[in-house]
């Protein structure tokens, strides 16, 4: 199975901007953010430190903040390379019309591998939501951003399943959309709780089973 960075086949892909990033020299800030991620991912905002990100990319930590001025700045920054993929998946549903079932399979897909190879174990928006109360208020703005852009896109692609007969769905495009989201990021916590990628991925077939109609 190739790597969640070696993934590159989907028509419509769910990169993040670590993946993106690798593909290219990174810039000082670049590498600062992609440390940042992977820290989060792991950690949380409140488990690291820029002590940690210096060590990480070799710099001190004056550095860190020529580029980030607060650990708040370095996290939205984050958040935001997230939030960029989102709105390029929902600029282009204005110029064309996917497969809807691809890309909620490709969406599940993504996160199958990262969560395989261990390169992006668990959703940083999913792990700062869960610090939500300590955040400062602008972070804690971003991060629920991040949801209702990420809710609005699986609302989009649900309806246009439905439009294109390879969608079933029980309730509304947005509560359907929003039991997704749930039952993904359900499987991404059973799959870390229990130390088992594979049970990400027979919740999310399970998931998309219910959803997807048979012809």
């Amino acid at each position: 199975m190739a790597s969640c960075r070696e993934w590159q086949a989907l028509p419509f892909e769910w990169k993040t901007g670590v993946i993106k990033e690798a593909k290219m020299a990174e810039t000082t800030a670049e590498h600062i953010v992609n440390e940042a991620r992977n820290l989060i991912m792991k950690r949380g905002y409140n488990g690291f430190s820029y002590a940690d990100i210096a060590k990480a990319v070799g710099i001190r930590k004056p550095s860190i903040h020529h580029h980030f001025a607060t650990k708040n700045d370095l996290a939205i920054a984050v958040v935001g390379q997230s939030r960029a993929v989102i709105w390029a998946h929902i600029d282009q549903l204005a110029t064309a019309e996917p497969d809807a079932v691809a890309q909620l399979r490709a969406y599940a897909t993504y996160w199958e591998r990262c969560i395989a190879d261990d390169s992006a174990p668990f959703c940083v928006a999913a792990m700062l939501a869960a610090e939500l109360p300590s955040l400062p208020d602008e972070l804690a703005t971003s991060v629920r951003a991040h949801f209702n852009e990420l809710t609005d896109w699986l609302a989009r692609m649900l309806a246009l399943g439905v439009r294109q007969k390879s969608v079933r769905l029980v309730g509304s495009p947005e509560q359907e959309a929003d039991a997704f989201m749930s039952a993904i990021y359900g499987a991404m916590l059973s799959a870390r709780a229990f130390g088992d990628p594979g049970r990400f991925t027979t919740i999310t077939e399970t998931l998309l089973s219910r959803v997807v109609s048979l012809h």
